[in-house]
């Protein structure tokens, strides 16, 4: 029997953050579905998670584990995927690390994902976008920081991690306003900004302080922002730009809906997909088809420049009551 502890600690510490260069994101999501998957298989085998031996992890406890997180915890096939995808990275890690164990690392590499609905966007129209950037009450220091963070959020389609982990280095504001982002899969890319966006920013700078933190973007204590902070004030400016623009309280305005209404607006400025791609940071082009299926313009386009088929001229005549009663059809 082998001790699991000594391998689950080195997959997380060593493999995904310092071989693999994993996001503190990617990490945490992966830490948090081995939480979930060593509760549920403590309850299931009644030993504690460090009595566990790499030999309790066979395809019959993940394949339990999964259709609790289903049936049990109701979470979606795109949930009960990303936990699959943690499992099967730590067993590809596993394989070369105790070659004893293959045959049982290979047969949960063998489970497959669920196929998932792929669903269109969610965005803001322009007048949701100036009413949410309206919401922050630029007389206050934290108002200042809001209006600042959304304004960039928007204009550059920032994911929550590239937003809160941007630098103070990583702006310029000479001589042509832009902002470095490091992205997902440690690839760089440099954003110009709009000069509203700029004048923003350059409003935050000037109420800042002078903290230690690198980061660009702090809380009132001088910290850094997290995931949860920026989603927090994100809900509190849609209820304040929700009094504005009714249509907001309708909607779920996630951070990720920001990334996606920027996407819209280059998409429909440039009607090119792969200055979108380019401006999100995505590695490839299938990621971005998405914007395309929510984007009306792009069909209408294509409906103006088809000939359509010529409709039959006719006059339908109402059949006789009586005549149609008698039918069989009619009678049963």
């Amino acid at each position: 029997m082998i001790p699991l502890p000594p391998h689950i600690t080195a997959f997380l510490r060593e493999r995904l953050p310092v071989e693999r260069h994993a996001s503190v994101h990617t990490c945490a999501s992966y830490a948090y579905a081995f939480q979930l998957l060593f509760r549920f298989a403590a309850h299931r085998l009644g030993l504690a998670p460090s009595q566990f031996q790499v030999e309790h992890l066979d395809a019959p406890l993940i394949l339990a584990f999964l259709a609790d997180l289903e049936n049990q915890r109701h979470n979606t096939a795109s949930s009960r995927n990303i936990r699959l995808a943690a499992i099967k990275s730590f067993m590809r890690f596993l394989e070369y690390r105790v070659p004893s164990a293959l045959d049982q690392v290979h047969q949960i590499l063998a489970i497959p994902v669920k196929r998932t609905d792929s669903r269109l966007i969610h965005h803001l129209n322009q007048d949701e976008v100036q009413a949410l950037l309206d919401a922050p009450d630029p007389s206050t220091r934290m108002g200042v920081r809001d209006r600042a963070m959304l304004h960039l959020a928007v204009a550059a389609g920032l994911r929550v991690s590239e937003l809160i982990g941007i630098q103070l280095r990583d702006l310029t504001l000479q001589p042509q306003p832009s902002v470095r982002i490091l992205g997902k899969g440690r690839r760089e890319r440099i954003l110009p900004l709009w000069k509203v966006t700029a004048t923003a920013l350059r409003a935050w700078l000037a109420v800042r302080g002078e903290w230690s933190t690198p980061e660009l973007f702090i809380n009132s204590r001088g910290e850094v922002l997290t995931r949860g902070g920026f989603a927090y004030i994100l809900a509190q400016h849609v209820k304040r730009a929700a009094q504005r623009q009714p249509t907001l309280a309708e909607r779920s305005v996630s951070p990720h809906v920001l990334r996606h209404t920027c996407a819209m607006i280059t998409l429909q400025a440039t009607h090119d997909i792969r200055k979108v791609a380019l401006w999100l940071g995505h590695a490839t082009m299938k990621t971005t088809e998405v914007y395309l299926r929510a984007d009306p313009t792009e069909k209408l386009d294509a409906l103006a420049s088809i000939i359509p088929p010529n409709l039959r001229r006719g006059k339908f005549t109402p059949p006789d009551k009586l005549i149609e009663s008698l039918r069989p059809s009619a009678a049963t």
